[in-house]
């Protein structure tokens, strides 16, 4: 391989690893990179409402049941605020119940899982969370993971 061509690729790599540092390498809601007297910012849509869901069955894990109680302590914990205002709903929903049956449709719940939607610009943004059902065993880091995650959600 000539010496040029080593130079070329050399280079090649090295802009690109400066671009994705710049625009993606950071997963914060607000981020910026200064590039000269430039500063660029990327920005995170916050959601208008947060809701909590955590879908189950009529016969319920010891598991699935944890679920549901971390998540309501995590939600009472640190969101009294935006609980009172409306802006984070929590609930637990039995899928078995005619009653919720549109809603676990909504939501694509057929089973126990944790649901999240993150409502902005008018829709909603549904989805699941695995990782909450390896976390269940220590409450502290449920609470962590979950706030955290919440956190991004509002912006803050």
């Amino acid at each position: 391989m000539s010496k040029k061509v080593v130079i070329i690729e050399l280079v090649a790599f090295v802009s690109i690893a400066a671009l994705l540092i710049i625009f993606g390498a950071s997963n914060n809601q607000n981020t910026g990179a200064k590039i000269g007297d430039n500063v660029i910012r990327t920005e995170v849509a916050k959601a208008d409402k947060v809701q909590i869901f955590t879908f189950h069955a009529t016969q319920r894990c010891t598991t699935c049941i944890a679920i549901g109680k971390l998540s309501g302590e995590t939600i009472e914990e640190y969101y009294q605020e935006e609980l009172k205002s409306g802006k984070i709903e929590v609930r637990e929903i039995n899928i078995d119940l005619p009653e919720n049956k549109e809603l676990a449709e909504k939501f694509q719940a057929s089973g126990s899982s944790l649901k999240i939607n993150a409502i902005y610009d008018g829709q909603d943004h549904i989805s699941e969370d695995t990782a909450v059902w390896r976390l269940t065993s220590n409450p502290d880091q449920f609470k962590s993971y979950l706030k955290n995650k919440i956190d991004n959600l509002l912006g803050k």
